[in-house]
């Protein structure tokens, strides 16, 4: 049996390179050390490579800003739904209330998580599951599944019905402070749990909990409107005027989408779960009665194709991607070897794509919409143009351009209609999905 000592020792310090003895290391580290590393790894060529036009471009509008909140799911499902109210309405830059969604979500939210507090409070509490459960308690992030989940049962409202807020755009401290209250709830229902509660007890105890969540929640974001007088002015100066909308007529009245038929497809790696299959996370959602988080692994070749078709019939797409890899927030780009790392710390620090899920590596922590792609003449894409919700900064007023690699490396996944799904993944749609622990990175929230 081999052993090894773990003290570094000064014969390794010998051997380690030195600025004086090593001209590459030297001029590494007088760029990075006055530019910072991305600056210094940045290759130009890739830069200057990357035309920003594409063939098919659907955007004309302008971009929202998500500011200091991490509600990119719900700004894209959002601006996904409002290239459908554009056209109704007649307005070219409308925007939906982000802050009426994600109120929505945060109350919704609570109340799942104190509904798994209750079924979990059997489980040691330094079991893995409870401790994920109370280290991810009611963060901003979300998926697909989840954002349908809202917008069937609350509706949407147009952005003046619940305008932004200060803690609506800058969550941390709103955040906190729930969280605060629903760790210290969780434990005082397991405790409820422990000593005999009855189910009518627990069910009183959430509520009250819920009272206080909603309180929070109503100081910080306002009062959602559950009905509000619609009239409106059209970008050709046309006044209209509906009268008084709930959230869900104003939802079925001006985007209409049957948001049912879209399913999310991703791009999971990993060997041991194989393309076509159906995948779900356990504890995942935010909507007691909702939609189940629902995923098919589909081959890239096939994801790229049904988002670049969905393109060019005119309507954007809803993704899911890791922007924290090989990405320049400054220039708008998200292409494959923007930064050459390897080569400007003489190290190999390539990876593939499997690896870097399984060992935490990468995983999708943001989402944003197709609005454009660019198609060879081959009929392969090569280019796709990208809506963030970063305000107007960044990029080209805000929007980004990944190339083709990009796409294959750092995309997880794609909302696309059950209706364009193949043949062979359709049953896919129905079947019972492969259920993942909590902690799996497909249960990554973007």
């Amino acid at each position: 049996m081999t052993t090894l000592t773990g003290a570094i020792d000064g014969a390794l310090f010998d051997r380690l390179s030195r600025p004086e003895s090593d001209p590459a290391l030297r001029l590494a580290l007088n760029a990075v050390t006055r530019s910072g590393i991305d600056e210094s790894a940045l290759d130009r060529g890739r830069v200057v490579g990357t035309p920003t036009v594409v063939s098919n471009r659907l955007d004309n509008w302008a971009v929202t800003s998500q500011k200091k909140s991490g509600r990119c799911w719900l700004f894209s499902s959002l601006n996904l739904l409002r290239s459908r109210a554009r056209a109704d309405l007649g307005v070219k830059d409308f925007e939906f209330s982000q802050n009426y969604a994600m109120f929505w979500d945060k109350f919704e939210r609570a109340n799942w998580f104190l509904e798994d507090v209750i079924a979990t409070a059997s489980q040691d509490l330094g079991s893995r599951l409870v401790q994920f459960l109370l280290a991810e308690v009611l963060g901003d992030g979300g998926q697909w599944d989840m954002a349908v989940s809202l917008y069937l049962k609350h509706g949407v409202v147009p952005k003046q019905a619940m305008p932004e807020t200060q803690p609506s755009s800058n969550t941390r401290r709103m955040n906190t402070q729930l969280q605060v209250l629903l760790r210290r709830s969780a434990l005082d229902l397991r405790a409820q749990v422990a000593a005999g509660a009855s189910a009518d007890e627990l069910r009183a105890a959430k509520e009250s909990v819920l009272g206080d969540v909603w309180r929070i929640l109503v100081i910080s974001l306002g009062v959602p409107p559950s009905r509000f007088d619609w009239e409106w002015q059209d970008d050709e100066g046309g006044f209209h005027r509906e009268g008084t909308l709930t959230p869900r007529e104003f939802f079925d009245r001006h985007v209409g989408m049957d948001l049912t038929r879209y399913v999310c497809l991703v791009d999971d790696p990993r060997a041991a779960h194989p393309k076509g299959s159906a995948l779900t996370v356990e504890h995942l959602g935010n909507v007691v009665g909702g939609r189940e988080i629902r995923y098919i692994n589909a081959p890239m070749d096939l994801v790229k194709r049904l988002a670049a078709d969905a393109l060019a019939a005119g309507e954007p797409v809803w993704f899911g991607a890791d922007v924290s890899q090989q990405a320049d927030r400054d220039s708008g780009l998200l292409v494959g070897g923007l930064h050459d790392y390897s080569g400007l710390f003489g190290v190999d620090l390539s990876t593939t794509k499997e690896q870097r899920v399984i060992s935490g590596e990468s995983a999708m922590n943001h989402a944003m919409l197709f609005t454009g792609v660019d198609i060879a003449e081959d009929g392969t894409p090569r280019r796709w143009r990208v809506e963030n919700s970063w305000g107007e900064e960044p990029g080209d007023k805000g929007y980004f351009t990944m190339d083709d690699a990009w796409f294959t490396d750092y995309v997880f996944e794609v909302v696309v209609k059950i209706d364009a799904l193949p043949e062979d993944l359709r049953p896919a749609v129905t079947e019972e999905p492969l259920a993942l622990p909590a902690w799996d990175p497909m249960g990554t929230l973007a």
